[in-house]
């Protein structure tokens, strides 16, 4: 369950995330880089990471023209991160055009970095997403419909809630990957999210990977917080 579980490191220096892992090492398997990391630190963030043992998915959610996006993915693979992202509201031919980047930039003989993409941000509900993006329908509808293109275009799963998980996982299959933030354990604050879970209740949907962040990397005691995160999940797994 460890290495299912991903670290949200939301920082913006090299020191921080070292005052971070520090503690942690020995204890978390994965961790994800967001925009404000990568952009601040670059490629060598992903280097520092994976020389200490870990799996790294790098959340860039590349939205751009085909062409952009598959040259962007061409030099995403070759950093040598184990998950990458797109926005799906990209369409299948950007996406589709990511994935090929992928494969061209995949060294031979090597796995190529789980694909995803990114349906409906976490933080937006159902009245932003009718209102000020314009999206007619429920976010439920909206979230399986960006699935189902991100399967046509041929990628490995989706970023979204773990309370849409079910629906994805009905109408694009069991082994259709499942990414999902919104993650917040008991007491936890709720923070920018607004569709959210606790670990054990996104396991039980379905969820592949859960996405925790601040409830871990702010928390007094970051170690004790974990333990008791993983303690809560495999109990519940039994």
């Amino acid at each position: 369950m460890r290495e299912r579980m991903i670290v949200a490191l939301d920082f913006s220096t090299l020191e921080e995330v070292k005052q971070c892992i520090e503690p942690l090492e020995g204890h978390i398997r994965y961790v994800k880089v967001g925009m404000e990391l990568a952009y601040a630190e670059g490629p060598a963030i992903v280097s520092y990471l994976k020389e200490k043992g870990l799996k790294v998915f790098l959340d860039l959610k590349v939205h751009d023209i085909p062409n952009t996006a598959k040259g962007a993915m061409r030099s995403l693979a070759r950093l040598g991160a184990d998950m990458v992202n797109v926005h799906a509201a990209g369409g299948i031919a950007m996406m589709a055009a990511a994935r090929e980047g992928l494969e061209q930039g995949t060294a031979a003989g090597a796995a190529r970095p789980i694909l995803i993409g990114v349906t409906m941000l976490t933080s937006t509900g159902l009245s932003t997403m009718n209102q000020e993006l314009m999206i007619p329908g429920s976010v439920e509808d909206v979230v399986v419909h960006y699935a189902m293109l991100t399967k046509q275009a041929g990628l490995d799963g989706v970023v979204a809630s773990p309370l849409e998980v079910p629906m994805i996982k009905k109408a694009a299959g069991y082994e259709f990957v499942t990414v999902t933030p919104g993650i917040r354990p008991i007491g936890a604050d709720q923070g920018d999210q607004t569709r959210i879970t606790t670990p054990e209740e996104a396991f039980r949907l379905g969820s592949d990977y859960l996405v925790i962040g601040r409830a871990i990397t702010n928390a007094k005691d970051p170690v004790a917080t974990w333990q008791s995160i993983v303690q809560t999940v495999e109990a519940d797994r039994k």
